[in-house]
């Protein structure tokens, strides 16, 4: 038997308001076709999609019938999809049918998500193929169990996700990440607390966290696998190697291929432009480490930029306007998205000696940090809540965020 698992293609994912914004958002569906057609050309017996197939629960129709349309090639070829629910496919007003529930009702997909008891436990029922739902498949005499997003106390789950479970031979697909290989800060476990899973299924296919890793018993035998995003979703991971795995599974052993992708360049850097005595000069030596920088790109498809001013300046920062910067990086390339972060200090003099003034952000970390530690209840996590404030802050202004994230982020802090 051999399968795909992927996680995290964020589907609809892309740049409001940005002249790349159309080609950004087919490069997540290009993403999936091609895993899609990995499959079939592999004849795979199913595609196992660990949660995120969504970037936001409430997506545009016309996003739906794309993704129809990427999934309809996996139908036709009679190869079941086979997915979970992870937090940004959440639909946190549960009156509305969410968009996976559909595209299982439609067959597309198998949404797995188990039933809860009266005592909290879980109760994994058989996937019912009329009605598109259950939290349990069996193919070929592999026990597929399903769980997507269940936030901050995941480890508590472990237990009881396991005594759920009476059969052998056992899978689950579970959205979560481990902390120590996790990039995100939030909804993981303790590595201590996944372990016990390794006693009931043999492959774990994780999701959530953007970055390929893989977890060992102590004994050293590797059971959960977190393939990662496919394409580069967030600034940062360019770092990551992109991908998924091919699995085979033989006399109940697996193996796990990683398989990489084809994601969209991305430059993460930063501008060192301290001394600059003005902002004519400091533009100069910005062109000229950009131009430096970009000659490491060897793919020709427009690249997402991130670039950091940093440094002491004799001039207030703000004369850098980004306009005046996105003009001087169009003479040298064409990059799909650009974001600018400005975190040049103004270095003034006075009496001989010279004073560093902050920074905008400095001065804005600061004035959480302040507001936060004035709740007793809060002291202690000032900089992990500054740091979701402004995270929040960055994401609503880039219009990159749904209302109902925001509630999950929120929640999920207490």
């Amino acid at each position: 038997m051999r399968f795909i698992h992927t996680a995290d293609i964020h589907l609809g994912k892309t740049y409001r308001n940005s002249s790349g914004e159309a080609e950004r958002y087919q490069d997540f569906f290009c993403c999936l076709a091609a895993i899609v057609a990995d499959g079939i050309r592999e004849a795979v017996d199913f595609v196992l999609i660990g949660g995120d197939l969504f970037h936001t629960g409430q997506i545009l129709p016309k996003t739906f019938a794309k993704t129809i349309e990427i999934l309809q090639p996996l139908k036709e070829a009679g190869i079941p999809c086979i997915a979970i629910e992870g937090n940004h496919d959440w639909i946190h007003r549960r009156h509305n049918i969410s968009w996976m529930e559909a595209l299982s009702e439609m067959g597309y997909i198998r949404l797995l998500r188990p039933a809860r008891t009266d005592d909290g436990g879980y109760r994994f029922e058989p996937f019912n193929e009329k009605r598109g739902e259950g939290g349990h498949i069996e193919i070929g005499g592999l026990h597929i169990y399903g769980l997507g997003y269940v936030g901050a106390q995941a480890g508590s789950h472990v237990e009881r996700i396991c005594e759920a479970v009476t059969t052998d031979n056992n899978l689950l697909i579970f959205h979560v990440g481990i902390w120590r290989y996790s990039p995100v800060e939030i909804g993981n476990m303790k590595i201590e607390e996944a372990h016990p899973l390794a006693e009931k299924f043999s492959y774990v296919a994780l999701g959530h966290g953007h970055k390929q890793y893989v977890i060992e018993t102590p004994a050293g035998r590797p059971y959960a696998f977190n393939p990662g995003a496919p394409e580069r979703v967030n600034f940062g991971e360019q770092k990551y190697e992109k991908g998924y795995y091919l699995v085979s599974v033989e006399d109940g052993r697996y193996g796990a291929e990683f398989r990489p992708t084809d994601p969209r360049p991305m430059l993460v850097e930063v501008i060192d432009l301290d001394g600059a005595p003005n902002a004519d000069s400091a533009l100069v030596r910005f062109q000229q480490q950009l131009t430096a920088k970009l000659a490491g790109l060897a793919d020709a498809r427009p690249p997402l930029l991130e670039l950091k001013l940093a440094g002491r300046v004799g001039f207030h920062p703000f004369e850098l306007g980004r306009e005046r910067l996105r003009l001087a990086i169009e003479e040298l390339a064409s990059p799909l998205h650009v974001e600018i972060k400005n975190h040049l200090s103004l270095l003034a003099r006075a009496g001989g000696e010279e004073l560093v003034k902050k920074s905008l952000s400095e001065i804005e970390s600061d004035v959480l940090h302040e507001l936060i530690g004035a709740h007793s209840r809060y002291q202690g996590r000032e900089g992990e809540l500054a740091r979701l404030s402004l995270s929040i802050r960055d994401l609503v202004m880039k219009g990159d965020v749904e209302d109902d994230e925001l509630l999950g982020l929120f929640g999920e802090q207490g």
